[in-house]
């Protein structure tokens, strides 16, 4: 006979149950580390999306000396994708040049400050606003844009949500909403830091 065929076992139990204990504990760390992850990964749309927005908005104030009011989405955010408004039922998004590649987490809108009556908008605050871990607790992001030499935006609020106060979004070091032309978090609890 040789050395194959005498040896007839396999694995004893408390080898079986010592590999089950490091699956386990492998999977204890890493499941919650990859839910933030996603969450995090999320997040990164509200803030990509609305720097195109603000691009669009500044090149739109380029070309016609104002920028655009917004709107898209009506109603309570949800935690899954919803798909963007067809043409022609985006708001103004439309006429602004902007959409979305597929589907999106974020409900997006545009505030655009009229100063006196019949001038041109000069001033605006972007949101984003959506529920990305559905526990109820609202994830905003913004771009405050407010007149030059101004310390506040003074124009309507955007149309989606309790968003980020006039004077901008958190400043991490001040702890103060007070960073203006500045994509961020409308407050602490907003963008990475919940995850």
């Amino acid at each position: 006979m040789n050395a194959l065929s005498k040896r007839r076992g396999g694995f004893t139990l408390i080898e079986l149950m010592i590999v089950v204990a490091i699956i386990g504990i492998l999977a204890a760390i890493a499941i919650p580390n990859f839910l933030r992850f996603q969450l995090r990964s999320k997040a990164s749309e509200g803030k990509t999306n609305l720097a195109a927005i603000r691009t669009a908005e500044e090149g739109y104030f380029a070309e016609f000396g104002t920028y655009l009011p917004t709107a898209a989405f009506a109603g309570a955010p949800i935690s899954s994708k919803q798909a963007w408004p067809a043409p022609g039922a985006a708001g103004n998004f439309d006429t602004l040049g902007w959409a979305p590649e597929g589907d999106v987490f974020y409900q997006y809108a545009v505030g655009a400050a009229v100063p006196a009556a019949m001038a041109p908008a000069v001033e605006f605050h972007a949101a984003a606003h959506s529920d990305i871990d559905g526990d109820g607790m609202n994830n905003d992001w913004a771009y405050v844009k407010p007149i030059p030499g101004m310390a506040a935006y003074g124009g309507p609020a955007p149309a989606v949500g309790a968003m980020c106060i006039a004077t901008g979004v958190y400043d991490p070091i001040s702890t103060n909403t007070t960073l203006l032309e500045t994509v961020g978090p409308c407050d602490n609890v907003s963008g990475q830091s919940i995850f």
